[in-house]
């Protein structure tokens, strides 16, 4: 006899959804950032990781200041305008990073991840700009969800490079998605794209990485 699953209140809604995202797709589930976050990692690939998140992330306006600048919801755009604030305190500390870490290592092919690059940051601001309610929230609340992953990276980064960078933001991607009407499916897909870009990103670096390895 087949028996019945049902969803509790905390495995529903667009919070849930995100949580779920983040631990399937999100940083945390690709082994190279996990890799080079280690102890023995090397230098190159954490300046390689540096400048490409510098490349994505580091422009303003970013993803949270558009997304911000054109949501009209007060509960949203508060968190977005706060979220914005805490970000732009993430990209100072990556710039400092680029500083340290010096020029970009030496990789075949870095035409093209300029490109790849330029691609994702484009990709990022259509999400911003997304018209369907709920997409530029949902991709926004993974960002801000997803970088604590990412943070674990450049916190290795900053110790390695000797860079003092300020303690990550503590804002709730979740429970702010829980306080919202946004609509879930829009907000999951918002959150879907957010880190199907990442983990291109991260894929990009693993195979530069290989690719100095070769040479």
């Amino acid at each position: 006899m087949m028996t019945q699953r049902f969803a509790t209140s905390a495995e529903t809604g667009a919070g849930a959804t995100l949580r779920r995202l983040l631990t399937a797709d999100g940083t945390r589930a690709h082994p190279y950032p996990t890799r080079i976050a280690a102890n023995r990692s090397d230098a190159r690939d954490l300046s390689d990781a540096v400048h490409a998140l510098c490349a994505v992330h580091g422009h303003h306006p970013d993803l949270l200041a558009i997304a911000a600048d054109l949501t009209k919801a007060p509960v949203e755009r508060d968190w977005l305008l706060e979220a914005s604030e805490g970000f732009a305190v993430e990209r100072a500390g990556l710039a400092k990073l680029v500083a340290a870490a010096g020029p970009l290592p030496s990789t075949p092919g870095q035409a093209e991840t300029s490109a790849a690059l330029s691609a994702e940051r484009h990709t990022l601001e259509m999400l911003a700009r997304s018209e369907r309610a709920g997409v530029a929230l949902g991709a926004a609340a993974a960002l801000v969800g997803d970088w604590q992953a990412i943070r674990l990276v450049l916190d290795h980064a900053a110790d390695r490079f000797g860079v003092l960078l300020p303690p990550a933001s503590a804002l709730d991607a979740e429970a702010l998605l829980d306080r919202t009407a946004a609509l879930e499916r829009a907000v999951g897909f918002g959150a879907q794209q957010l880190l199907a870009q990442h983990r291109g990103l991260w894929s990009l670096l693993e195979a530069r990485a290989s690719a100095r390895d070769r040479h």
